[in-house]
């Protein structure tokens, strides 16, 4: 069974030209093995689930019939009416080279980077120019909490009393 969930390997596919029944018989007990005529081919056969590199094997006639088929680049197809083979429509395909070469450096525009947000809770800085009252009220908030560690300092050292020696 072969979907999305489960998947089950396919075997190789020999695709034959004109040897036939030679071919029929010699790969009909093997297990996985697929054969495929080569002016019948099934694309589904050919890439399963759309995946190009299943292994398939040519003969030597079927490779021969291929440009009788599907023609080359110089002459059409001889089999398909008006089928040629299509062309890349790249010439250079080295498209690193081309996007780096002045020509499209030049019309490029340069990129715009966004700056980086800083977090006002923790960078004073950006703070400050989001609220200048802040420094203020920093400084007077360590300033209480210094007082109220002073005043409870002196509270608990008013409460403590030094331990008198009890002589027995």
């Amino acid at each position: 069974m072969r979907n999305r969930r489960y998947i089950s390997r396919k075997g190789p596919l020999v695709v034959y030209g004109i040897e036939g029944a030679k071919l029929t018989k010699a790969f009909r007990n093997i297990p996985g093995v697929e054969i495929a005529h080569v002016s019948r081919l099934n694309l589904l056969k050919l890439t399963p689930g759309g995946h190009l590199g299943r292994f398939v094997i040519w003969t030597k006639c079927a490779f021969e019939k291929l440009d009788e088929i599907y023609g080359t680049f110089d002459k059409p197809s001889e089999k398909k009416k008006g089928y040629v083979l299509p062309r890349t429509k790249m010439v250079n395909a080295d498209l690193a080279r081309i996007i780096i070469s002045d020509e499209v450096q030049s019309v490029v525009k340069p990129i715009k980077r966004a700056p980086l947000k800083k977090n006002p809770l923790k960078n004073l800085n950006v703070m400050l120019k989001l609220n200048p009252y802040a420094k203020a009220a920093k400084r007077m908030a360590l300033l209480a909490e210094a007082q109220r560690v002073k005043a409870k300092q002196e509270k608990l050292d008013k409460k403590r009393k030094p331990i008198t020696k009890v002589h027995f």
